[in-house]
């Protein structure tokens, strides 16, 4: 007769059988730690940009330098590592004396509070507008998607320009530039998303139960899209950053003296040939800021999509 199984067997790993500790469910600890280090390009990323907005947030407390004080006779140094540095501005100065790594610090400021800001008003405005053509109506619909078609065959350049003619330049008319140019995009997608959603089971039986639209939006509908919107709205902070600074770079940004890293690439680019590092290090700012936002949305999107087994 074969021998039965005993207990010693089940908690034996000799000659590669499974054991008990085998066969027991991974604690949630480490699936999530599992999650994590599969992301881990995305965690590298977002400690960096904690690291670029902790700099932002604590600028006075970071660099000893006024970001507006002006010293003529230190005007055009070079970085340290080239000859004529100074230990003092590490990054060198620009063409009236102000050290540059304070002004791209201070900048950061401005421009992530524009881009932040921006995606906040924009975000909610559409959202509300897509949650609307997507569960009211034929009628609806059709105003809204027209006036989404509108907005997104509208040049982006002339609508900022007509709204900075009539409003004028300044922190707060550039936050409602890029708001108006953003909100198309979550109406469209939230639209669509709703569409969707709205023809499911549970909101069916939501509304056999006689519960009203407004829960039925906001309970049912908009939980639903939380993990959607977080992975547009991290996106699209990079995306305002970028137009943030092309308008500065064109004069239609914050006015000076106040840094912003657009501001500072216009204001090298007089020097680029042979004071490189005046529109570089501005430059590199953007770069890497956007790519670090945007890898932490990828990273967003992987862990937030139901249907990726991460």
């Amino acid at each position: 007769m074969a021998r039965s199984l005993s207990d010693r067997d089940l908690t034996s790993s000799h000659d590669g059988l499974l054991t008990a500790g085998d066969i027991t469910p991974r604690s949630s600890a480490a699936k999530f730690v599992s999650r994590l280090w599969r992301l881990k390009g995305s965690v590298i990323a977002g400690c960096l940009l904690l690291v670029i907005v902790g700099a932002a947030i604590f600028a006075p407390v970071v660099t000893p330098h006024d970001p507006l004080e002006a010293n003529i006779m230190l005007r055009l140094r070079p970085p340290l590592w080239m000859q004529g540095g100074v230990p003092e501005h590490l990054l060198g100065t620009d063409q009236v004396g102000r050290d540059i790594l304070t002004r791209i610090i201070y900048g950061g400021r401005v421009s992530l509070s524009i881009g932040a800001l921006a995606v906040l008003v924009s975000a909610s405005f559409g959202i509300v507008l897509g949650l609307m053509a997507g569960y009211m109506g034929k009628v609806a619909d059709a105003i809204i998607s027209t006036l989404v078609n509108i907005m997104l065959t509208f040049p982006f350049v002339l609508l900022a320009l007509a709204v900075i003619a009539v409003l004028g330049s300044g922190f707060s008319k550039l936050v409602i530039v890029l708001a108006i140019t953003g909100w198309p995009l979550y109406t469209r997608i939230i639209r669509a998303e709703t569409m969707a959603l709205k023809e499911r089971e549970f909101v069916v039986a939501a509304r056999a139960v006689g519960m009203n639209h407004f829960r039925i939006l906001t309970k049912h509908v908009l939980l639903n899209l939380v993990g959607t919107i977080v992975v547009i709205a991290s996106l699209q902070v990079a995306r305002m950053i970028i137009l943030e600074s092309f308008l500065s770079f064109l004069g239609l940004g914050v006015p000076p003296p106040t840094p912003t890293w657009g501001g500072m690439l216009g204001e090298g680019r007089l020097y680029m040939m042979h004071r490189w590092w005046l529109a570089a290090f501005p430059g590199m700012a953007i770069f890497a800021t956007t790519l670090m936002i945007n890898l932490v949305g990828d990273g967003l999107r992987d862990w937030l999509d139901p249907h990726l087994k991460l």
